[in-house]
C-alpha cells in the first residue's frame, strides 16, 4: 500500500499558506494515482508557535480547496495519532538508543561556545555548521549530568564522502557530508527537533513516499543517516520546486498573498485556486490551462513536473478564475456562490452596527461599505497625503503596523487596539494622526467607522494585505532602507 504524507507546521498566525497547499495537492494525486492513502500529520511540537486555532485555520482552508485526507487529526485512521505533541514523550528513547548505539551523542556546548565555533569553521572556509571535537569522554558526561548540566543530543555526522540522495524527479543528488553539520535531535527540554521526529514518525506510520519542497533537500542526507542508524527503510523522497514571485524570487508574504483565507476572502472560486496550484510546475498531457481536480488525478503523472521554479502570479490566478466563472457557472450557481461568499444574512448582520446611525436611505449603504466587499482599494499616493506627517513617517506607520500585526496570534478588535496604541505611543505620534494612514489603507478614506471594527471585520490577511498594498502605492522600502527601518521597529519594540 502506497502511504503519502504531508506534513503542516501550524504558524503563531495560523496563516494557512499557498506553498502548503501546493504540496498537499501534489500528495493527494500522487496517492490516488497508485491507489494509496494520503496523510495528513501535525507537526506541532513547537508548541509556542502552535495552537488548536492555528490548526484548525489549515484544516480548514484545505477543505475549502476540496483537499481531503484519508488519515489525520479530525478523522482518525489506523496510523495514528496524527499530530505530533500526542507523540512527544515517545522520541527521547529513541534519541537516547541512537547514543547507546554509538550514533549519537551529549552535547554541553553553551551558546557562547557554539558561536566561537561557527566563526572558526567560517574563518577557515569551512560550513559554519556545528561539527567538529565536539564529544566528550563518558567520564565527563555522567560527571556534567549528574550535575544537572543543561545538554542536547546531537546526531553524528561523517566528515568526509559523499552521500547520495535517490529523488524521483531529480535522480542522485550527491552532497558531501563536509556541508552537514551535526544535526541537535533532542532539546535541552527534551522536545525533539523535526529531523528526529519526522524520521521515526515515517517509519512508524509506514509512509512510502514523501514529496516536500525543495527546502528539504539539505536535510535529506540528515535523514538517510537516521534511518541507516535505525536499521529501517527510507521513504522514496520528490523535492517539489518551490513556488516563486513574478520576479523569481522565493514566493513571500512581502511581495504576494501567501495565505488561502485571502484569496477566500477576495472571493476566488476553490476550484479555480485549486486548478491553478494544479499548474504550478505540471501541465496537463493536452496542455489545457483549465481543469478539475479528478481531472487532474486522472491524469497525474509526478514524472510530469518541472524543476524550473513555478511562478504564482495572481493576475493569471485572476484571469482562470474569470474563466471558471463564466464557463462553469450557471447564473444560479453565480448567484449562490455569491451569497456564500459574503452577500448572505450572517455577514450583512455584522455590518449593520455601522451603517445603521449613519443611513438615511437604503442607498447610502452601499456607498458607504464598499469597501468592506473590496479586495485591493484603489489608493493613490495623494490619498496619503497628510498636514503633519512626513511621506516617510505615513510609511511608518503603515510598515509597523503590518509587522506588529503579523506577529498578531489572537485576531480581535481589541487585541488590535492595543497594537497600534502602543505604536502611536513608541512613536510619539498622537493617536488620530497615527490612524490616518490605517484609515486610508484599510478603508480608502479617513472618514469610516471604527477601523478597528473594521480590521476585525475583515480579518488578518485582507487587513495586512490593505496594509501592504497602501504601502506599495508610496513606494515602498528600498532593500536598504528596509534594513534601516527594521531596526528602527526593533528599537522600538525593545523600548
Amino acid at each position: 500500500m502506497t502511504l503519502v504524507r504531508t506534513r503542516i507546521a501550524p504558524s503563531p498566525t495560523g496563516d494557512p499558506h499557498v506553498g502548503t497547499a501546493y504540496v498537499a495537492l501534489f500528495n493527494l494525486c500522487f496517492a490516488r494515482q497508485h491507489g494509496g492513502q494520503f496523510i495528513l500529520r501535525i507537526e506541532d511540537t513547537d508548541q509556542a508557535r502552535s495552537t488548536p486555532e492555528s490548526e484548525q485555520e489549515i484544516l480548514t482552508a484545505l477543505r475549502w480547496l476540496g483537499l481531503n485526507w484519508d488519515e489525520g487529526p479530525d478523522v482518525g485512521g489506523p496510523h495514528g495519532p496524527y499530530r505530533q505533541s500526542e507523540r512527544k514523550d515517545s522520541y527521547a528513547q529513541y534519541a537516547e538508543d541512537l547514543v547507546t548505539a554509538g550514533h549519537a551523542f551529549y552535547c554541553f556546548r553553551t551558546p557562547e561556545e557554539l558561536d566561537v565555533i561557527r566563526e572558526e569553521r567560517k574563518a577557515a572556509g569551512l560550513n559554519p555548521g556545528i561539527k567538529g571535537n565536539l564529544e566528550l569522554s563518558q567520564e565527563e558526561v555522567h560527571r556534567r549530568r549528574e550535575a544537572g548540566d543543561s545538554f542536547v543530543i546531537r546526531m553524528k555526522v561523517p566528515n568526509e564522502g559523499v552521500c547520495e540522495i535517490a529523488d524521483m524527479l531529480r535522480g542522485i543528488i550527491e552532497i558531501d557530508w563536509a556541508q552537514v553539520d551535526c544535526q541537535i535531535l533532542l532539546k535541552s527540554d527534551g522536545m525533539p527537533t523535526y529531523h528526529l521526529a519526522n524520521v521515526v514518525d515515517d517509519h512508524l506510520m509506514e509512509i512510502t513516499h514523501v514529496l516536500r519542497g525543495e527546502e528539504w533537500i539539505n536535510s535529506a542526507p540528515k535523514h538517510k543517516l537516521l534511518y541507516e542508524y535505525f536499521g529501517w527503510d527510507m521513504p522514496v523522497l520528490c523535492h517539489l520546486p518551490l513556488l516563486r514571485n513574478p520576479d523569481k524570487s522565493k514566493l513571500s508574504k512581502r511581495k504576494n498573498p501567501t495565505s488561502i483565507n485571502f484569496y477566500e476572502r477576495m472571493g476566488f472560486l476553490p476550484e479555480a485556486v485549486t486548478n491553478y496550484l494544479g499548474r504550478m510546475g505540471w501541465s496537463m498531457p493536452d496542455e489545457r490551462e483549465k481543469f478539475t481536480l479528478d481531472e487532474m488525478i486522472s491524469d497525474f503523472d509526478i514524472q510530469r513536473v518541472s524543476l524550473g521554479g513555478p511562478v504564482f502570479d495572481v493576475e493569471k490566478l485572476r484571469w482562470l478564475n474569470g474563466l471558471w466563472l463564466r464557463e462553469e457557472l450557471s447564473d444560479e450557481q453565480f448567484l449562490q456562490r455569491m451569497s456564500q461568499w459574503w452577500f448572505n444574512q450572517n455577514d450583512l448582520a455584522a455590518l449593520v452596527p455601522f451603517v445603521k446611525g449613519r443611513a438615511d436611505v437604503f442607498s447610502d449603504v452601499a456607498p458607504m461599505a464598499q469597501f468592506m466587499f473590496s479586495g485591493m482599494l484603489p489608493l493613490t499616493p495623494e490619498s496619503f497625503a497628510h498636514n503633519k506627517l512626513e511621506e516617510g513617517q505615513v510609511k511608518r506607520v503603515l510598515q509597523f503596523t503590518l509587522w506588529q500585526l503579523e506577529a498578531q496570534r489572537h485576531w480581535s478588535k481589541d487585541n488590535i487596539f492595543a497594537d497600534v496604541k502602543f505604536l502611536a505611543k513608541a512613536m510619539d505620534l498622537k493617536m488620530g494622526d497615527f490612524m490616518f494612514a490605517v484609515f486610508v489603507a484599510i478603508a480608502g478614506t479617513p472618514n469610516s467607522w471604527s477601523v478597528m471594527d473594521s480590521m476585525e471585520q475583515l480579518g488578518p490577511d485582507m487587513t495586512r494585505a490593505r496594509l501592504r498594498h497602501g504601502l506599495e502605492v508610496l513606494g515602498g522600502f528600498s532593500k536598504k532602507e528596509t534594513k534601516k527601518v527594521e531596526k528602527e521597529y526593533a528599537a522600538l519594540i525593545v523600548e
